[in-house]
C-alpha cells in the first residue's frame, strides 16, 4: 500500500455469527501502520509531505513576483490591463479551492485529487515558462501559451490547496495528537519559507541573468516549475 494512501480511507470489518455458533476462526486483518521517521511517531510520508510543500509554494509566488513585471515588459501591456488580469489570475487561485474540496470528497479522494492536479499545475508551469520564450513565434502565440499557462496553475494551485493539509493530518495515529500538532507547525513553515525565498530568488533571475538579449522570464519562469516538477516527484 502506497505510504501516502495509508488512511486515506478505514474499513470496519463486521462478522455476523448467528446464535449459538463458534467464533470464526483466524486471524482477523491487522492494518499495516506505515514507516515512521527516524523511530519516532511521525510517519516517514510527512517528509514528503512539507518538502512537497515548500516546492509548491516556492513556484507558485516564484512566478508570481515577476508576473506584473513580465506583463508590462514583455507583452509592453498598460497598467490597467496588467493589474487586472493579474487579479483575475490571483482570483481564480482561491476560487478553485472549491473544486478542488468538492473533488476529494466526493469523487477522486485526497491523494488523487493532489496528484492529478499537480500534472495540471506541472503541465501550467511548462507552457508559461515556454510562452516566455522570446523567440518563440509572436507576441499573440506569447500572450496565448501564457493565459493558458496561467489557468492551469490556477486550477492546479487552488485544487490542492484544500486537499494537502488535512491529508498530512490523516497519516497519524489517532494518539499521536502531539505531534500531529507539531507537523502542522512545520508545514506552515514550509509554506512561509518557500513563499518567502522565492519572493527574492525569481526577480534576481529575471534582472541579473540575461536570455535572449534581454530579461530573462523563461528561466525566471523555469526555475519555479523546476520546483514543481520536484515537488510532484515527491
Amino acid at each position: 500500500m502506497n505510504t501516502f494512501q495509508r488512511n486515506e480511507s478505514k474499513e470496519t470489518l463486521f462478522t455476523f455469527i448467528s446464535a449459538g455458533d463458534d467464533p470464526p476462526k483466524g486471524d482477523f486483518p491487522v492494518q499495516k501502520k506505515s514507516p515512521k521517521l527516524c523511530g519516532s511517531n511521525y510517519p516517514l510520508s510527512i517528509a514528503f509531505i512539507v518538502v512537497n510543500e515548500f516546492c509548491e509554494r516556492f513556484s507558485y509566488y516564484g512566478m508570481r513576483a515577476v508576473l506584473t513585471l513580465y506583463f508590462l515588459s514583455f507583452f509592453h501591456w498598460d497598467e490597467n490591463l496588467s493589474t487586472a488580469v493579474y487579479h483575475a489570475f490571483s482570483a481564480l487561485c482561491y476560487f478553485t479551492p472549491v473544486i478542488g474540496a468538492i473533488m476529494a470528497d466526493s469523487w477522486l479522494g485526497k491523494y488523487k485529487t493532489i496528484i492529478y492536479l499537480s500534472i495540471v499545475y506541472v503541465i501550467g508551469h511548462l507552457i508559461k515558462s515556454v510562452g516566455a520564450i522570446p523567440s518563440l513565434g509572436n507576441q499573440a502565440v506569447h500572450v496565448i501559451l501564457s493565459m493558458v499557462g496561467l489557468f492551469l496553475i490556477a486550477v492546479g494551485t487552488g485544487g490542492i490547496k484544500p486537499c494537502v493539509s488535512a491529508f498530512g493530518g490523516d497519516q497519524f495515529e489517532e494518539e499521536h495528537t502531539s505531534e500531529r500538532s507539531k507537523f502542522f507547525s512545520i508545514f506552515y513553515l514550509s509554506i512561509n519559507a518557500g513563499s518567502l525565498i522565492s519572493t527574492f530568488v525569481t526577480p534576481v533571475l529575471r534582472g541579473d541573468v540575461k536570455c535572449f538579449g534581454e530579461d530573462c522570464y523563461a528561466l525566471a519562469f523555469g526555475v519555479p516549475a523546476a520546483l514543481m516538477v520536484l515537488a510532484l516527484g515527491e
